[in-house]
């Protein structure tokens, strides 16, 4: 029976400060709970009603335990629980590599479910690292990677300041996601750069833009303001990068 210490530690898991602490995170939802299972990544512990368990199968090595609606509502940070949840470690990074390859940066992107789409998104495309500015919603947030559907385990977030970044890399080009830009339409495919997103509402910072080479805009046709920040991204990838 799950003890009322190891829901204590599940629900503390939802901050920030104590993921980064003990060096693990929590990810719920069927598709996401078997994916992380049968990867490389350590699973600590699956919390699962009796019916997914007997539906599904563990990787030996991996502790299970059944858990009613009731104990996995008091776990969840979800509206609405899932059937599974997974305690798994937060794993190492791998070196930032910018040469030969195309990444993303996100300045200040502070909703999960775009963070968590985003890297979605590099997934499909094939960009195996994103650069997130500190104050980015984490990488490891239960929303967040929710909204990845599993693609978090192949794509690495790094965060660091972009102004570092660009300051230290100016040898390679850098695209940033204006309003007021080149027409992506005329920019060519691009096989290694850096791609830079903005925040929801005031887009990249003036610091961020002043060290890119580039300004890339989507073309308007329409009356709205602006794009979501995940939906830019797809945009932007769809036409730079195939």
């Amino acid at each position: 029976m799950l003890s009322k210490a190891q829901i204590k530690y599940i629900q503390s898991l939802q901050h920030k400060k104590n993921r980064q602490k003990f060096g693990q995170f929590v990810a719920e939802g069927d598709k996401i709970v078997q994916e992380l299972a049968g990867s490389a990544q350590t699973v600590k512990a699956i919390y699962a009603t009796e019916a997914w368990l007997a539906a599904h199968s563990v990787p030996a090595g991996i502790t299970v335990e059944a858990v009613g609606p009731d104990a996995l509502k008091q776990m969840s940070s979800l509206s609405t629980p899932n059937q599974a949840l997974a305690l798994a470690d937060i794993p190492a990074l791998p070196p930032l590599r910018l040469e030969g390859t195309v990444s993303l940066a996100l300045d200040t992107v502070q909703d999960p479910g775009n963070v968590g789409t985003i890297i979605r998104i590099a997934d499909w495309f094939g960009i195996r690292q994103i650069i997130c500015t500190p104050e980015c919603a984490d990488a490891f947030n239960a929303k967040t990677i929710q909204a990845t559907m599993g693609s978090f385990l192949r794509v690495a977030v790094h965060v660091q300041s972009l102004t570092d970044l660009l300051r230290t890399n100016k040898h390679i080009s850098s695209y940033a996601a204006t309003l007021h830009g080149e027409n992506i339409v005329h920019t060519p495919v691009i096989k290694e750069g850096i791609i830079l997103i903005g925040n929801e509402s005031r887009g990249l910072s003036e610091e961020v833009l002043a060290l890119c080479s580039h300004r890339i805009t989507i073309p308007r046709l329409g009356q709205a303001e602006s794009l979501n920040a995940a939906v830019a991204t797809g945009i932007i990838c769809g036409r730079l990068l195939i």
